[in-house]
């Protein structure tokens, strides 16, 4: 257990802080361990040909003998979506609520990942793991069954609040429980390490129940068919939308894989039932376009989802025209700005209306994360010694801390992914330091995101590549005219661009024209030559310094 003392009760984020998404967090009591949430982020421009980014757990490995198991508090993609993907590196039992249960168990089988111990947890009811015995308490969610975690160790008792908010009224599961909170608050909290996400925000998220009545004021207005982008998760979004489409008079078709995927889980657990029937993605030709309302994935600008292929007219089921509307009933995840204005702009341009929560004044998103108001609340229920705060980047981090430090918390620890956090005995503090990058799911490999290929593709995005290839006899003379292949240089079909081609071969024989006999029959010598002499004249004709490769052929 390199790093970690052996004795007292320490908290390791591994990802989510300073960071969304990519959550996984441990808890190490007297040398043994408790894993919380593993979860995907999103790759941005930075690294090329990649979707999707995982926790590394290598400090899970290296300690694979101490580990208990891992809790997941809901099934977000952000706290749940890596384990499918890094299970075999940990292998432990794994423990959540129903509704998460069936999203994991699907995961894992989409990924032929088997042997896994999915145990169901009931709030209610404590759960003993080593050192670690835990509760479980419902909170309000944009996702059915979310849980806060209450770890209580030798040394104390610590909250992980996992994602919550105080929504008074839930469209489907159960308020957070002031009660319960005030309760573990009367037992004594050492350490609350919590959502940050909205804590900068002042006041309250507000209810979920209000985006029914909103999305009724929005549909009044269109004429055309409306089409509403949301997260997949989101069962009581859907039920807000199917509600409010009813109420006028549309019909409602769902597109997208993954919101028929969460959409199965939560009908296989109850939540939707006495909703009408939505039609199908065949039919939607049969039904008017002024009586349709269409759910779809795609709210965060994903390339494959059905919003983005709607706007590049590339759905053939599914096509909107001007007169239509898209409502985005969701926030942009930070860094996802971009792409989500790109497919706005699309739509725009082809005459549809385009409705976001920015452009309205009715309630057509509401977050399922805590506003500064919320947080003071919780602060006041749990009443704990100190803070740590996690779910968010630095500005979100140190946003809740300065709200604790507000509400007079004694000891407020803004961690970095690795801090090792001392919670007990004694004052708590940073007091170390261990390895947590992320790794990334390249296609069909797993590979660190320091990867070699990962910075070659880089640097081929800005500078282009270079190759050349050379066939020379026994005395080391051109026996052909070598053969140049590049990309990202020049265009040969353009005026002027032949005659930089030409100066790549005039290159060639003048370097190997100013070669010694002995120079000559060295073939890796000739390659490395010709390769820095290319280099150097792109550089001087084309400002680039492109990959440049050589390879020679001896006949």
């Amino acid at each position: 257990m390199s790093n970690i003392p052996s004795s007292g009760l320490y908290f390791i984020p591994l990802g989510g802080s300073e960071q969304f998404g990519v959550n996984l967090n441990i808890y190490v009591c007297d040398g043994q361990f408790l894993a919380i949430d593993c979860g995907i982020g999103f790759a941005d421009e930075s690294f090329p040909g990649i979707d999707l980014l995982l926790p590394d757990p290598q400090l899970l490995e290296d300690n694979h003998d101490a580990l208990q198991g891992m809790v997941i508090t809901h099934a977000h993609e952000d706290h749940v979506g890596a384990v499918a993907y890094l299970w075999d590196r940990f292998r432990c039992p794994l423990y959540c609520t129903e509704f998460t249960a069936r999203v994991l168990k699907r995961k894992l089988n989409e990924a032929d990942v088997r042997g896994v111990d999915v145990h169901i947890i009931e709030p209610g009811k404590a759960l003993e793991l080593g050192n670690f015995t835990l509760d479980f308490l419902p909170v309000a969610h944009s996702i059915p069954d979310a849980v806060a975690v209450a770890v209580e160790t030798p040394h104390g008792r610590i909250l992980h609040s996992g994602d919550w908010n105080l929504d008074p009224a839930p469209v489907i599961g159960k308020k957070t429980s002031e009660s319960d909170f005030k309760e573990l608050g009367k037992k004594g909290v050492l350490a609350y390490i919590g959502d940050s996400t909205n804590a900068g925000i002042p006041g309250r998220a507000g209810s979920e129940s209000l985006t029914e009545q909103g999305m009724i004021a929005e549909f009044k207005k269109c004429e055309g068919r409306i089409a509403v982008t949301i997260f997949s998760s989101n069962i009581a979004r859907i039920i807000s939308i199917a509600r409010a489409a009813k109420a006028c008079d549309r019909h409602v078709c769902v597109i997208g894989r993954s919101l028929h995927q969460m959409i199965g889980n939560a009908t296989e657990c109850g939540y939707l039932d006495g909703l009408p029937n939505f039609i199908s993605e065949d039919d939607l030709g049969l039904i008017p376009r002024d009586k349709l309302v269409i759910i779809v994935t795609g709210s965060q600008g994903e390339y494959r989802a059905a919003l983005s292929k709607i706007a590049r007219g590339g759905l053939r089921s599914m096509k909107l025209e001007a007169g239509d509307t898209v409502i985005f009933s969701s926030r942009a995840i930070p860094g996802n700005e971009k792409s989500i204005n790109a497919i706005k702009n699309q739509l725009i341009a082809s005459g549809i209306t385009v409705v976001d929560p920015r452009t309205t004044d009715n309630v057509i998103h509401v977050s399922g994360h805590p506003y500064a108001d919320e947080v003071i609340d919780m602060y006041n229920w749990v009443k704990p010694a100190t803070v740590i705060p996690v779910h968010g980047e630095r500005e979100q981090l140190e946003a809740h801390a300065r709200l604790a430090e507000q509400c007079q918390i004694k000891n407020v620890i803004v961690p970095q992914n690795g801090s090792v956090i001392k919670i007990a005995p004694g004052t708590p503090a940073v007091i170390d330091h261990v390895p947590a990058g992320v790794l990334a799911l390249d296609q069909k490999r797993i590979i660190s995101s320091d990867h070699a290929s990962i910075s070659q593709r880089r640097k081929l995005q800005y500078s282009g590549t270079l190759h050349a290839s050379l066939v020379l006899n026994a005395r080391g003379e051109l026996l052909a005219p070598p053969q140049i292949n590049s990309t990202g240089l020049i265009d040969e079909d353009a005026p002027g661009e032949q005659q930089i081609e030409d100066s790549f071969f005039e290159e060639i024989q003048d370097l190997l024209e100013d070669m010694s006999w002995e120079e000559r029959m060295d073939d890796h010598f000739v390659a490395e030559e010709i390769r820095i002499g290319l280099r150097r004249l792109c550089v001087h004709v084309l400002g680039l310094k492109p990959q440049t490769s050589v390879h020679v052929l001896r006949v």
